[in-house]
């Protein structure tokens, strides 16, 4: 149990929450409405409750197609009085719920699963809720969850897909710490999140456990269950690395993973100590179009490695990025969705730095090119700290170039004005003071100010809120092209081939729009 005294995340969520609530959908049965009214999720989340942890027990029977059974264990703590709990969670059947070791009503509310307990709870008291349910992969092309491998399944929870596949209050204002118990049978391997922390043989099934060592946003929720090969290895300063690949892979995808340790004293030089217990690769077989930055278990796609289409510098760049991200969106996560650029952007900013030392593009050529099309990407995708709201069936939109190259170019912007040194420092206080802790763009910008040693919110509005791109700092010369205008029919979804080496300007496209999703089915059960 981690300790119950952590700082609640109460300010967070009301910052997520303020000004939008009449916006939020209709309310539940019991009134009061289902989330805390982020502007691109309002259904994410859900107020009252800060979660301190998560206990997950999965079992798995070998077959990629068959419902897991599951029990979810939260322990939370009140942050105001509740007759009601609500708990995001859809695409599962729910058995049983108990609150507090007392069986407690529930029923469905859209993606929510509301939760009435034997007697209203007071403020600041702890809580344990326990759900006994399956986890489906039967997913919807849209909506994410699990994904389906060639020898098992692996998760992708980004953006609000993580209650697909287990009870939680999904959104990354409220992060807690976790534990999986995976069961399956002897001949399968399971991983997730964090480190080992035992394992039990019992007939012909295996129960492994793993634990976070720091808090842990829904969406970045990891486990892997197939016949995999683990390979271990030593990083920086003895960090242990394990990589989880197609057993069959492990010998061409070794020169890869080989890599790993290099990035990590990359990264280190850049912006300090790896922030947890353990890092690796994620190898599925499996065509996503995107990789995924889960935590200490970065989602990469069998494909990126094991093709012809991808130049060095470029896959070099693609580990690079997703190994920032846990730094900049794992260890600090976003306070609201709208705050996406400050994962996006910076995962960007490395991935460009470093593909410039690899053969890549420079890294002006690339920020000139970004800057080129960035008004574009804003009439597209709206401003990088305000980006559209993504539409039914096409979430994973909200993942618009504005959001990666278009945030990085703002992270050069403030370098420009503010010189190499200052940003740097910056970037190294941004991570150190807001380590596992979920941080709004407010801040970043209050930091910027401080470590420059004056106000730059004048100067940061237009680059983060503005439909217009500023004029860029030292390059008066620089000029944007008009947006194009908007096509009369629905445009194919965009390759995920990496850019062509002669041109060395196309920036990192990583989640293409999905199909549509299929119909919504929600948590069921009789009340209690």
């Amino acid at each position: 149990m981690p300790p119950t005294s952590r700082r609640l995340r109460t300010v967070l969520l009301a910052a997520a929450s303020a000004g939008l609530i009449a916006a939020a959908p209709p309310a539940p049965p019991g009134g009061g409405p289902l989330g805390i009214g982020d502007r691109l999720f309002p259904t994410l989340g859900n107020p009252g409750y800060d979660v301190l942890s998560y206990d997950i027990a999965l079992d798995y029977d070998g077959r990629n197609t068959d419902p897991l059974e599951a029990v979810t264990v939260i322990r939370a703590r009140t942050t105001e009085p509740l007759d009601r709990i609500n708990l995001d969670f859809a695409r599962g059947e729910v058995h049983s719920v108990a609150v507090n070791g007392l069986a407690a009503r529930f029923t469905g509310a859209d993606e929510d699963l509301v939760v009435t307990p034997v007697a209203p709870l007071p403020a600041g008291v702890p809580v344990r809720i326990t759900v006994r349910h399956t986890s489906d992969p039967e997913q919807g092309a849209d909506s994410g969850g699990w994904v389906r491998t060639g020898d098992g399944l692996a998760l992708a929870g980004q953006a609000d897909a993580a209650h697909r596949v287990f009870p939680c209050n999904d959104h990354p204002a409220d992060k807690a710490y976790f534990t999986f118990r995976i069961t399956t049978p002897e001949r399968l391997t399971a991983v997730a999140n964090g480190l080992p922390a035992g394992e039990r043989h019992r007939g012909t099934t295996v129960t492994r456990t793993f634990r976070t060592e720091h808090p842990m946003a829904t969406e970045l929720a990891q486990v892997s269950l197939g016949t995999s090969e683990v390979l271990h290895r030593d990083g920086p300063g003895g960090l242990p690395l394990r990589d989880v690949v197609p057993a069959a892979d492990a010998a061409v995808l070794e020169p890869w993973l080989s890599r790993t340790p290099g990035q990590l004293e990359w990264m280190e030089r850049q912006v300090g100590p790896y922030p947890f217990e353990t890092y690796g690769l994620l190898v599925a077989d499996s065509v996503t179009g995107f990789e995924l930055e889960t935590q200490t278990l970065s989602l990469f796609e069998r494909r990126l490695f094991t093709g012809n289409t991808h130049p060095e510098w470029y896959v070099d760049s693609v580990m690079v990025h997703e190994l920032a991200h846990q730094w900049f969106g794992d260890s600090v996560s976003p306070a609201s969705w709208s705050d996406l650029w400050l994962n996006e952007g910076h995962a960007s900013w490395y991935e460009a730095r470093y593909a410039a030392e690899r053969g890549g593009p420079t890294l002006e050529r690339r920020m000139r090119n970004a800057y080129t099309q960035s008004d574009g990407w804003r009439a597209a995708g709206g401003p990088p700290a305000r980006p559209a709201p993504p539409t039914a069936g096409h979430k994973l939109d909200l993942f618009q170039p504005v959001v990666y190259d278009g945030s990085a170019l703002v992270l050069y912007a403030l370098r420009q004005e503010i010189g190499a040194e200052a940003f740097d420092r910056l970037e190294r206080a941004w991570v150190r003071g807001h380590r596992d802790e979920s941080a709004t763009t407010a801040d970043f910008v209050r930091l910027a100010s401080r470590t420059a040693g004056r106000d730059l919110s004048g100067f940061l509005d237009g680059w983060l809120y503005g439909a217009k791109t500023p004029a860029m700092p030292g390059h008066p010369d620089w000029r944007g092209a008009a947006p194009k205008a908007a096509p009369t029919a629905a445009p194919k979804p965009a390759p995920t081939t990496a850019p062509k080496p002669a041109s060395h300007t196309a920036p990192r496209t990583a989640r293409p729009t999905r199909r549509p999703a299929a119909p919504v089915r929600g948590a069921t059960g009789k009340p209690a």
